[in-house]
């Protein structure tokens, strides 16, 4: 099946180059019909696949907190853990699982186009909070077992501890801004992709260490973080809440559908 519509899609492509229409326009339209397809999805098919991403990003935290526990404690040592940060990314993407900060995007375009059922802004709505919920709690499951399992040495907990509080460090006002960068950028990151070819690996490592350089605040990736400290019982739920989760939601999800307004929907969907 998989195959199939991988045939069916370079074929569209080609019929499409074939026909004159502009790059921009191709990845516009690819990019629609994985918001169509997803849109058709029940909210089960969403759940299973947005847990097994929400789980897949906890690895971000995995992977910067054992690169941390092995890094002396320097100035520039972000600019080596940060590399650690995009494996969920990795996992997510190739693996092609539910992320709701790719959904601001791909699912917004079927919306604005006004072209099939499948877009109504119920169905999206559907859409983001079964994600949503799926890939919390599949962070929540990570975090738990960080906090709770004793898998890691006491370097790792350390630096899991260091990564969660700096989640939660910021005024809300910043939390905010620095979820519209993110959400932006993985916006972004989806654009490229389709067009991307042997390159789609770096795309994703690349805008995914800046995410993380720039600790631009990540609603799902950041959530394995701040929960972990949560569980530890080193900061107070209420704290993950409002500090994190509320402002980084509306960031991350005005990010990604400015994008779509702005960039992708204004100069490539139907007018």
């Amino acid at each position: 099946m998989a195959q199939h519509d991988a045939l069916e899609a370079a074929h569209k492509e080609a019929k499409a180059e074939d026909e004159g229409v502009p790059e921009g326009e191709i990845i516009y339209r690819s990019i629609r019909q994985d918001g169509t397809r997803a849109l058709t999805l029940t909210s089960s098919e969403l759940a299973w696949s947005g847990l097994a991403a929400g789980i897949s990003m906890g690895f971000s935290l995995i992977g910067e907190g054992l690169l941390r526990a092995h890094i002396p404690d320097a100035s520039w040592a972000p600019l080596v853990t940060k590399f650690g940060y995009a494996l969920g990314f990795l996992i997510v993407i190739l693996g092609r699982q539910q992320l709701f900060t790719e959904q601001t995007l791909t699912v917004i375009l079927p919306l604005l186009s006004h072209e099939n059922e499948e877009g109504s802004l119920r169905n999206v709505a559907r859409l983001w909070t079964v994600v949503l919920l799926a890939n919390l709690i599949g962070t929540a499951i990570v975090a738990a077992a960080t906090a709770w399992t004793g898998a890691f040495s006491s370097d790792v907990m350390r630096a899991f501890s260091h990564i969660g509080h700096a989640a939660m460090t910021q005024e809300i006002v910043v939390t905010f801004i620095r979820g519209l960068f993110a959400g932006f950028l993985i916006a972004t990151m989806v654009w490229l992709l389709p067009g991307a070819g042997a390159a789609r690996l770096w795309i994703v490592i690349v805008i995914a260490y800046f995410v993380g350089l720039g600790a631009f605040s990540h609603i799902i990736a950041g959530s394995t973080e701040a929960l972990h400290v949560v569980f530890t019982g080193e900061r107070p739920f209420a704290d993950y809440l409002t500090r994190f989760l509320v402002p980084t939601f509306f960031g991350n999800a005005i990010g990604g559908v400015a994008f779509v307004a702005t960039l992708a929907h204004a100069q490539h969907g139907p007018q």
